[in-house]
C-alpha cells in the first residue's frame, strides 16, 4: 500500500508543480494587461513574480523530471506513462516563457504609420483623448487609444525627431 500511495503523491506532486509553473507565469501577464486597471498592489505582484519566476521554474523543472522518472519507473502501464507528457510539457512550457519578455508580446509596434489632418481624422472622436506634442509651431496628436495598443511611435515634429510612448 505504501507504494500506492508514493506513486499517488508523485502524480498529485507533478500534477501541483504544473501549476504551480503555469500560475507563476501567468499571474503577472493576466494583471498587466492591456486597457485593464492595474493597482499599485498588482503591479508588485506582478514584478515580484516575474523577478522569481525564472528560478522558481527551473527548480519546479527539475523536481518535475525526478517525480516524472519516478513515475516512469513505477508506472505499469503506458498510459501512465503517455499520461507524463501534458504535465512535463507545461512545465517546460512555463519554464521557457519564464525567461521571456511577454509583456512586449502585448504590444505591436506602428510599422507602417499614417498622419492625416484634423478635419480628415474621422477615425477620432471629439472626445477622445489624445497625446499631443508641439514642437516649433509644429503640432501633432496621438490617439491614445491607438498609443496604447502600439506603445510607441516616432516621428519628426518641427523639424525634431522624437518619440512618443503611453
Amino acid at each position: 500500500m505504501s507504494g500506492k500511495i508514493r506513486y499517488s503523491g508523485a502524480w498529485f506532486g507533478i500534477l501541483a508543480v504544473a501549476a504551480l509553473t503555469a500560475t507563476i507565469v501567468i499571474i503577472p501577464a493576466w494583471l498587466i494587461q492591456p486597457f485593464a486597471p492595474q493597482t499599485r498592489s498588482d503591479l508588485d505582484i506582478s514584478y515580484l513574480l516575474r523577478s522569481w519566476s525564472p528560478t522558481i521554474t527551473v527548480v519546479a523543472a527539475l523536481l518535475a523530471m525526478l517525480l516524472a522518472a519516478y513515475i516512469w519507473r513505477n508506472s505499469r502501464r503506458w498510459l501512465g506513462k503517455v499520461g507524463l507528457i501534458l504535465p512535463v510539457a507545461v512545465v517546460l512550457l512555463f519554464t521557457w516563457l519564464a525567461r521571456q519578455n511577454h509583456f512586449e508580446w502585448m504590444f505591436n509596434p506602428l510599422t507602417s504609420r499614417s498622419f492625416v489632418s484634423t478635419s480628415n481624422a474621422d477615425f477620432v472622436a471629439d472626445n477622445e483623448m489624445v497625446l499631443a506634442v508641439n514642437v516649433n509651431g509644429d503640432a501633432v496628436a496621438f490617439p491614445v487609444r491607438q498609443m496604447a495598443y502600439h506603445h510607441v511611435v516616432q516621428d519628426v515634429v518641427g523639424g525634431m525627431p522624437i518619440t512618443a510612448t503611453y
